[in-house]
C-alpha cells in the first residue's frame, strides 16, 4: 500500500502529543523559578504607571481549598492583564499569622500555657507552626502557576509587620480618629479571647421565661394617648407586659421597649386579686390570656407603639422608675 504521508505538506509542531501534566506542571513551575521569571517580569516593568492590588491575607492554618484557589487565581488574571495593559503590577502574596485557630492546634500538642508551657515558648511554638502552614500553602499556590514575590511575601507574624501596625496605631491616635467608647463583644471563656460575631455559633435552647408586669405610674396621662371610648377607661391596675427568657436581668433593668410601628392594646381581666388592665402588643392578645387562664376579657383602649414613647413605669420590685422607649428590634415572635 502506498503512503502518502511524505506527499502531504503537514504542519509541524514542538508541542507534545500527550498532556503528561502531572510531569509537566511541576516541571513548568520549577523552570518559571529557576529562570526567575517573576523578577525578569518586574525588571521589564519598571518605570510604567504603578497598579497595586492588596492581597487580602489568607489565614495559616490547613491547607488551601478552593475559596483560596478562586480567590488568588483571580487577583493572579488581574495582576497579569494589568502587566499586558501597560502598568507595572507587583503582586505582593500575605498570610495572616495571628489567631485563635493557630493557638488551638498548638495547644493540642503542646498543652495549655501555664499547665505544660510557659508563654514564651507557646509564643515561639505558634510562630512555627504559622511559618510550616505558610510554605505549604505557598507551595501549593505556586503549584497552581500563580506568579508572584513568593521570596519576599509579608507576614503578619514579622517584627517588623507588628512593628509597622503600632506606628500604623499611633498615627492614627494623633490625628483624632481614635474614640473611646463602650461595646460588649463576645467573648470565649476558654480561649481567653474575643470573638467576631462569624465566629459564634447558636444552638437552639428551650429556656424558661417568665411575664412580668411593670405598672403605669399615671393612668389618666397614659390613656390620653390611647384610642379609648370616653369615660369606659377599665378598672384596677395599670400594667406593661413584659417577657423575658433572662429573668436574672430584673433586678438590672432600665427601660422597657415596644416597636413604634406594632399596635397595642389594653385588655381588661379579671384576676385572682380582682380586675387589672393589662398592655400588650395586639396580635398577642390570644395567646397571652390563653396562657394566662383569662377566659373573658375585653379590649379597652389600643394605639400603635410611638404613642407610649417614654412613659413611665415602676419597676416591679426596685423602688426605680423605669421609661418605655421605642425599638425597631421589637418582634410579637
Amino acid at each position: 500500500m502506498t503512503d502518502y504521508k511524505s506527499t502531504l505538506n503537514l504542519p509541524e509542531t514542538d508541542f507534545p502529543m500527550r498532556g503528561n501534566l502531572p510531569n509537566r506542571e511541576p516541571a513548568q513551575v520549577a523552570a518559571w523559578q529557576s529562570e526567575s521569571l517573576y523578577q525578569t517580569v518586574r525588571e521589564h516593568m519598571a518605570g510604567r504607571p504603578k497598579f497595586i492590588l492588596h492581597d487580602g491575607p489568607p489565614y495559616a492554618n490547613g491547607n488551601i481549598h478552593i475559596g483560596h484557589a478562586v480567590n488568588k487565581v483571580l487577583k493572579d488574571m488581574i495582576v497579569k492583564s494589568k502587566g499586558l495593559n501597560g502598568f507595572d503590577a507587583p503582586f505582593v502574596p500575605g498570610w495572616d499569622c495571628h489567631g485563635l485557630p493557630i493557638e488551638l492546634n498548638v495547644e493540642k500538642k503542646k498543652g495549655k500555657v501555664g499547665q505544660k508551657i510557659n508563654a514564651t515558648d507557646f509564643r515561639q511554638a505558634c510562630r512555627d507552626y504559622a511559618q510550616k502552614q505558610v510554605e505549604g500553602q505557598m507551595a501549593d499556590f505556586q503549584r497552581l502557576g500563580i506568579m508572584a514575590d513568593w521570596e519576599n511575601p509579608y507576614l503578619t507574624k514579622d517584627f517588623q509587620y507588628e512593628a509597622n501596625e503600632i506606628r500604623a496605631l499611633s498615627k492614627i491616635i494623633q490625628n483624632g480618629h481614635l474614640v473611646k467608647g463602650t461595646k460588649p463583644v463576645y467573648w470565649s471563656v476558654g480561649g481567653h479571647t474575643a470573638l467576631a460575631e462569624a465566629e459564634v455559633e447558636y444552638e437552639n435552647k428551650r429556656s424558661k421565661s417568665i411575664d412580668v408586669r411593670f405598672k403605669v405610674l399615671d393612668d389618666k396621662a397614659f390613656f390620653e394617648r390611647c384610642h379609648h371610648v370616653e369615660d369606659h377607661l377599665g378598672e384596677g391596675p395599670l400594667s406593661v407586659v413584659i417577657w423575658t427568657t433572662t429573668p436574672w436581668t430584673l433586678p438590672a433593668n432600665q427601660a422597657v421597649s415596644i416597636h413604634p410601628e406594632l399596635e397595642y392594646s389594653v385588655v381588661q381581666v379579671e384576676g385572682e386579686k380582682g380586675p387589672e388592665r393589662l398592655f400588650i402588643a395586639e396580635a398577642m392578645i390570644k395567646d397571652a390570656m390563653d396562657k394566662w387562664g383569662f377566659d373573658h376579657y375585653r379590649v379597652i383602649a389600643y394605639g400603635r407603639g410611638e404613642l407610649f414613647d417614654l412613659v413611665t413605669l415602676q419597676h416591679p420590685f426596685y423602688d426605680r422608675v423605669v421609661p418605655l422607649i421605642l425599638g425597631e428590634h421589637v418582634t410579637t415572635e
